[in-house]
């Protein structure tokens, strides 16, 4: 009967702790990437495919990069403001209407999605979380910038295990 009451307590626990898988969720193009992105994230922040975000006017997003400085000065989608993580700044957003929609991203979607969730407990109501972030939006064959706001065929993928996410074989992986 314990043993019973146990196991049952705890597959309602773990249950509790898997991510919801939202039945919209868009898709990468690799399926082992897909699986991997999806492995990582809460799904706290609605998300964007790289599709929908590739074919609006990116003029009417504040687009934020939650990557560090380094990866930003690498590469990052062209008009994307450097938001970083480490020491993101809410305060820095002080003066952005509520209401102004935000796409965030950083290399897969885990860091951006954590930015999200700031921004969204800071009363932001239209936040997206880049699904697959900049590894897919290379992957489909998307522009990046450099720092110095030219287009790279560089890609910063963080460090070495990562750059296996990067298929574009037209991008170079930095790390």
């Amino acid at each position: 009967m314990r043993f019973g009451f146990s196991l049952l307590f705890f597959i309602l626990i773990l249950s509790g702790c898997q991510a919801q898988i939202p039945a919209d969720k868009p898709s990468c193009d690799n399926d082992d990437f897909d699986r991997e992105v999806s492995s990582l994230l809460s799904f706290t922040v609605p998300l964007k495919s790289v599709e929908s975000l590739s074919k609006e006017n990116l003029d009417d997003y504040l687009i934020l990069d939650t990557r560090e400085s380094e990866e930003y000065q690498v590469s990052h989608i062209k008009g994307a403001v450097h938001a970083g993580y480490d020491k993101f700044d809410i305060n820095q957003y002080a003066n952005v209407d509520k209401e102004q929609p935000i796409v965030v991203y950083c290399s897969i979607g885990y860091r951006s999605e954590k930015i999200g969730e700031k921004l969204q407990k800071a009363g932001f109501k239209h936040v997206y979380n880049l699904y697959g972030s900049i590894f897919e939006w290379v992957n489909q064959g998307h522009p990046v910038s450099d720092s110095w706001k030219t287009n790279t065929k560089n890609i910063h993928t963080y460090n070495q295990r990562w750059s296996k996410w990067v298929f574009n074989k037209e991008f170079e992986k930095i790390w």
